[in-house]
Order: C-alpha cells, then sequence, then structure tokens
C-alpha cells in the first residue's frame, strides 16, 4: 500500500503501529504512576510529542528498514542508540522548555517500559516474520532481465512477506535461474499453481507479442492468485522504476505522472516561503562557510554554472566553490569522483554536510528549481545521457530540486550507470509527486545529512 505516496510493506506499517502503541502506552503507564496533578490535555500533548520524537530517532536508526535490520541483536543495539539520542534530544528541551516535556522520573519509568516492550515485541516479530506460512508464495513467468531483476529484489529485501517459489518459462534451454529452478512451460501454469501454492504471479515476459500465456493468467487470476507485470511489483519493492524494458505506453496509461495545477501552485507557494526563511535563518552560517573558503583557497567564492531545468530549459546554478578553480582545465566537463582531488580541505566538508548547496536558495526563490526534485545536470551530461539511456529527458518534466528521491535514496553519482539507477528514482518521484511525499524526502535528507551519506 502507500502512505504519502510511497510504497510501504504491511510488515513496515504492522512494526510501525504496534511501536507507537507501545511507546505512547508506556508514556500513559508512567504518568499515571506519578501524578503530576497536569491536566489531562497537557499529559497527552506532551506524550504525544515525546512519542514522536522516539519514533522518529527510529527512524534515523533504520529500524523501519526491516531489510536493513534482521538480526535481534542488531535490534537491540539500534533500539539502544535510537532510545539514547532521543534521552539526549528530551533532556536538551526539557532544559530549555521545561513546560513542554514530562518531568524527568515519569519519563525515565516510561523509558524503561518501553524499551523492555519493543526489544521483546521486535524479538517476537523477527521469529514470526520468517514463519514460511505467513509470506505470499511468489511465480515469475519469464526468465529475461526484467525478470531476474524482479527475482533479485525479492531474494534481497525482508519488509515485504514474498518467497519465490520458482520461474515459467517456454524455453526449453533454461533450468535454473539465480538458484531457483524452471518449474515447467505456461501450459503447465495451473498445475504448478495447485503444487506449489502460487499466491501471485508476476509477469516478466520482456518480449509479449504472442508469448504471453492470456488464458492460463486470467484463469489464475479468477481462482483468487494476484497477477501483475515485473514493473509494478519493481516499483512496490524498490520504490524506484524499471526502466530497462519499459515500453512508452506504460508511463502513458499507468496511473499518475500528472500533478495537479492545485499541487504545483501549493509547492510553488512553499518553496518560495520556505527558501526565503531559510536564506534569512542559513546567512549567519553561509558568511562563515564564505569566510572559510576565502581563507583555505584562492578563487571566489560562489561559482555559477549552467543547469538544465524544467522542460529542457538552462538556467544558472549558484553554489559554494568547493573545488579548485583549475578543476576543469581543458574546458571539458568532468564528473566528480570518489576522493576527487580536486576538491579543497574546506570543500570536502561542505561537500558532506552539504553547505555547498545553500546559495540554491536563491535558484529556488526566482522559481529555476523546486525544494523537491530531481537534482539539475549540465548540459554537456545531458545530451550524453540522453543517447545512452531511454527516458533520460522526462526527468525534465518537473523542476529540479535542492534535494530529491535520487538524492536520498542512492549515492552521488559519477558514471551512466549511476545515471540510470538515479533516472529509476527520479521517474518514480515525478509519478507519484506530491506535497506530502515531498515532505517525507527533507525528512531523509536531514537523515542523510546527519549521517554523511551520498556526499563527494
Amino acid at each position: 500500500m502507500q502512505v504519502f505516496n510511497r510504497n510501504v510493506s504491511g510488515r513496515g506499517l504492522t512494526v510501525f503501529g504496534f511501536e507507537l502503541f507501545l511507546i505512547s502506552g508506556s508514556m500513559v503507564l508512567a504518568a499515571n504512576l506519578h501524578d503530576s496533578g497536569e491536566a489531562t490535555s497537557a499529559i497527552a500533548l506532551k506524550i504525544a510529542l515525546v512519542t514522536a520524537l522516539c519514533q522518529l530517532c527510529f527512524y534515523y536508526n533504520d529500524l523501519y528498514d526491516l531489510t536493513v535490520v534482521q538480526s535481534s541483536r542488531e535490534v537491540i543495539i539500534r533500539l539502544l542508540q535510537a532510545t539514547g539520542a532521543a534521552a539526549i534530544v528530551l533532556a536538551a528541551a526539557c532544559f530549555t522548555v521545561p513546560s513542554l516535556i514530562l518531568d524527568p522520573s515519569t519519563f525515565l519509568t516510561a523509558l524503561g517500559v518501553f524499551v523492555i516492550a519493543v526489544a521483546t515485541w521486535r524479538v517476537a516479530f523477527n521469529y514470526f516474520a520468517h514463519d514460511p506460512y505467513l509470506e505470499e508464495r511468489v511465480l515469475v513467468v519469464g526468465t529475461g532481465h526484467a525478470a531476474q531483476m524482479v527475482a533479485r529484489q525479492i531474494g534481497g529485501q525482508h519488509d515485504f512477506a514474498y518467497r519465490l517459489v520458482g520461474f515459467v518459462d517456454d524455453d526449453e534451454g533454461v533450468e535454473l535461474v539465480r538458484h531457483h529452478e524452471v518449474l515447467g512451460k505456461a501450459a503447465d501454469l495451473r498445475a504448478i499453481i495447485a503444487e506449489h501454492h502460487v499466491d501471485r504471479i508476476i509477469v516478466g515476459l520482456s518480449d509479449r507479442r504472442g508469448r504471453l500465456p492470456i488464458q492460463e493468467l486470467l484463469q489464475a487470476k479468477l481462482s483468487g492468485v494476484r497477477v501483475e507485470d515485473a514493473t509494478t511489483t519493481y516499483e512496490r519493492l524498490t520504490g524506484k522504476i524499471l526502466i530497462d524494458d519499459l515500453k512508452p505506453s506504460w508511463l502513458i496509461f499507468s496511473d499518475g505522472f500528472r500533478a495537479s495545477r492545485v499541487t504545483r501552485i501549493v509547492k510553488r507557494m512553499l518553496d518560495l516561503s520556505l527558501s526565503m526563511i531559510g536564506f534569512i535563518l542559513a546567512a549567519p552560517l553561509m558568511a562563515l562557510t564564505a569566510l572559510a573558503i576565502r581563507i583555505d583557497s584562492a578563487g571566489p567564492v560562489l561559482y555559477s554554472q549552467e543547469r538544465v531545468g524544467e522542460n529542457g530549459r538552462i538556467f544558472t546554478v549558484f553554489k559554494f566553490r568547493s573545488m579548485r578553480t583549475d578543476a576543469e582545465r581543458g574546458g571539458q566537463p568532468i564528473w566528480a569522483r570518489d576522493g576527487d582531488d580536486r576538491v579543497t580541505r574546506v570543500g570536502r566538508v561542505i561537500r558532506a554536510t552539504r553547505l555547498d548547496e545553500l546559495p540554491q536558495l536563491w535558484n529556488v526563490m526566482r522559481g529555476d528549481m523546486s525544494f523537491v526534485g530531481p537534482r539539475p545536470e549540465r548540459s554537456f551530461f545531458v545530451e550524453q545521457l540522453a543517447r545512452e539511456i531511454p527516458f533520460y529527458v522526462q526527468r525534465h518534466a518537473v523542476k529540479p530540486g535542492l534535494t530529491g528521491w535520487a538524492q536520498v535514496k542512492y549515492q552521488y553519482g559519477s558514471s551512466i550507470e549511476d545515471a540510470m539507477e538515479k533516472l529509476r528514482y527520479d521517474l518514480y518521484y515525478i509519478k507519484h509527486m506530491s506535497i506530502f511525499f515531498d515532505l517525507t524526502i527533507v525528512l531523509d535528507t536531514v537523515k542523510v545529512i546527519l549521517f554523511g551519506k551520498g556526499a563527494k
């Protein structure tokens, strides 16, 4: 299912919802044990604030990414880290604004209760989550690239309760795909479904003309088996779109890819308001950054560069200079790379913390960019990538952003392969663009900055 236009698994929602109950319930229990004499409404507000903060810390420690956090040991470690972070933040808040936070005795009691409760719940959840009877048994029709990409994602994740039972293909030369058997041909579909108790069929045929077993798939669907194409499954599992064998008709007829006029107007109003507020708040930090760049190396503090924006329009982007002034001696654009020796000492710091992007608040105010969207690229690379990657120019359907879905989900790109991977995320964002989706990306951006992911 989708929450704020992001695909979320039933398992993920179950974990989040039950822990919401455990944390808030622990707070209520502790508040009743330590009666402070406050009004019920005031206590309820404080409990809501503490619960929200705790779950935000859980989220930032990847406790809701069930693929990252699998073992009980990993859960306990991350739980203690998140709880410690929440306690530090709450202690600081209590010192600053004491009236907003529960009294220390209440919080400490609640802390002990919910740590034990959440740890017990997670260990039990991990145990039952691996029960094969609680998983959907999945059969993939086809053994081509799309089918294998989906099979790889099913095997590499634990958020969705899918168990791959095998493949179906009419090619007699194929017997084993990604360590799973080819169980038979399309004509045998009915018998294979019955024998292996299949709950879901994923169609991953690259060329369906004359090969799609329509009658067999229709019969399977009418008997209660879910049937969907590989692109849809891949999108749900990964939060990106499989563009390798994508047909233009899929983009045309699929839901999404059309942000309403109201959404665009509200998005622009938020961009304008937030960029002005951000510019004012960040002014002291920008001044210090400019001073550090001036002291560290010779050259201008800012640099400007032409980038491709919405509908292919060229605009000038502004950033703090993080490289030497001779970074492109021959005038030929060069991608940034790991350990790039062109980056200055201050440049490494401002790239890791994203401080080099702050001048782009001016681009947001001007309307060249948005807060959230695909990152703008240079014309030289756009022309090159458009020749190599299908549907690349479709990323210019919306304004580029300071941050974006690709930026929070994938590391800094420095090759055509990286650009293709980021395009998969960009197309997913364009398809599902909404104000609430943007807000979740902003939350993820804070997480990326705090942990220094993806910067070069």
